[in-house]
């Protein structure tokens, strides 16, 4: 698929009808994906979920919860035939922007800890790693999998 220009997306609220094409991504960029449990849950409880679309295709989304002073990225995930185009840093930007409206002091989120390309991303944005969460992610015959707990101070 040929990249979309950055001038030609825009970020629009997630619903549920875009469910199923957020559940094709989901599943195609993750051995351990949300399911659309995940996603319903998240609208019913008012989360932030935005799709940043190109056109009437959807380039990725981000799930956010809001808390007292900070914001919570509890999904964020660009189609895997998009990625490494800078997509994921223009939801980042989305999200700073959205967070600092709702008066958040900090960012944080959680990151595999062999995922390292996306956290080469974070660092790049300015977030810094914080701490680690044993065991947290699910991972492949049983295991789990650390994560690496990041913050971005805004």
């Amino acid at each position: 698929m040929s990249a979309v220009l950055k001038s030609e997306v825009r970020l629009e609220p997630l619903t549920a009808a875009l469910l199923d094409d957020v559940l094709r991504i989901e599943n195609s960029a993750y051995a351990h994906p949300w399911t659309r449990g995940n996603f319903a849950d998240s609208l019913k409880s008012g989360y932030k979920l935005l799709a940043l679309m190109g056109g009437d295709t959807l380039i990725g989304y981000f799930v956010a919860m809001e808390g007292v002073e900070e914001v919570h990225l509890l999904n964020i995930t660009v189609a895997p035939e998009f990625q490494g185009l800078g997509y994921g840093v223009l939801m980042l930007e989305a999200l700073s922007v959205w967070a600092r409206s709702r008066q958040a002091q900090w960012l944080w989120l959680e990151v595999r800890v062999g995922n390292t390309r996306a956290m080469q991303v974070y660092e790049r944005f300015g977030y810094r790693r914080v701490g680690e969460r044993k065991n947290y992610y699910p991972a492949d015959h049983g295991q789990r999998e650390h994560a690496v707990v990041m913050s971005l101070k805004l």
